[in-house]
């Protein structure tokens, strides 16, 4: 594995920021479920700048920017393929517009989502499909992003195919693959982590990390992953109760339910057993908020303390 150097992690453990998508609509920004965070870049980019400022008040080392879901898919089933390059654009300038206002030296994390469905490994479609995809939205964040976060990806092919259309920007490339939920350790597509790692031999990766699913599956995860080289590992779970089997986000189909067992205090304690196994990236995902990343800020400071 050809791992790239990744000179922020000299600082010890590093804090990610929490989600965008259910932030926002928690705040009241609206829109129909085809756009769904993207919608804010239009509506509400006030708001979008000030869910990047509070996770870099509460203590994040990382932001991501709000593209998760401005692809071409979703777009062109809004009627609004034209703005695919202004809206990626824009979600960069209001990160670094939100970096720049809090006055904290926070590193940008690019996002680089599935592009036909979150948790569905049936429906990525073939390396040279999706690659030019990948290459095409990393080189309009690249000006604007330190890191290019391949997020979410369900199966080996999917993030090798993330991962080389990222690795063109010269960028450092993390990627981060969700499990199966229940506690199980394996890709959503049924492949282990060791195969999708192996996947991606050769490919400049910076780190591995594991991601919106169960915070049970990260801790049964991470010291597996850990144990699969010296390259740095994390996780950064969500709050659903878990996805649905061909779940698919669209206007007429509901958001997963939510748990109401992961407040900010019994979040961290996962967090800290990921910590124990190994991760040195940290954070949140869907329905995880900035009072979640405040406890986790004082969870690592504490620990560096001691």
């Amino acid at each position: 594995m050809k791992v790239v150097p990744e000179v922020s992690l000299s600082r010890g453990v590093m804090l990610l920021d929490g989600g965008m998508g259910q932030e926002l609509r928690r705040r009241g920004v609206q829109g129909t479920n085809t756009l769904w965070s993207a919608y804010a870049l239009i509506s509400a980019p006030d708001i979008v700048q000030a869910v990047h400022e509070d996770y870099i008040k509460a203590g994040a080392n990382i932001i991501t920017t709000n593209t998760y879901a401005t692809i071409r898919r979703r777009l062109v089933s809004a009627g609004i393929e034209n703005q695919f390059a202004s809206l990626n654009q824009l979600a960069g300038e209001l990160a670094c517009q939100a970096r720049e206002a809090r006055g904290r030296d926070v590193l940008i994390a690019g996002s680089l989502p599935p592009l036909r469905g979150s948790y569905r490994p049936d429906l990525v479609g073939s390396f040279d499909e999706i690659e030019p995809l990948y290459r095409e939205q990393a080189e309009l964040l690249a000006p604007y992003v330190d890191i290019l976060l391949c997020e979410t990806m369900s199966s080996g092919e999917e993030s090798r195919a993330a991962v080389t259309g990222a690795a063109v920007v010269g960028k450092p490339v993390w990627v981060a693959w969700t499990l199966e939920d229940g506690g199980a350790t394996r890709l959503r597509s049924g492949e282990t982590i060791a195969e999708a790692v192996a996947m991606l031999d050769g490919l400049p990766v910076s780190a591995f990390l594991v991601n919106c699913c169960a915070p049970e599956s990260i801790t049964a995860a991470m010291p597996k992953l850990a144990a699969l080289g010296s390259w740095p590992v994390g996780g950064y779970a969500n709050g659903f109760v878990g996805i649905p089997d061909k779940w698919l986000f669209s206007d007429d189909v509901p958001t997963p339910d939510v748990r109401k067992d992961l407040d900010p205090v019994t979040y961290a304690s996962h967090v800290k057993n990921w910590i124990s196994s190994g991760a040195r990236i940290v954070g949140g995902c869907c329905e995880v908020g900035p009072d979640h990343i405040l406890r986790l800020r004082g969870l690592i400071d504490a620990a560096l303390q001691s």
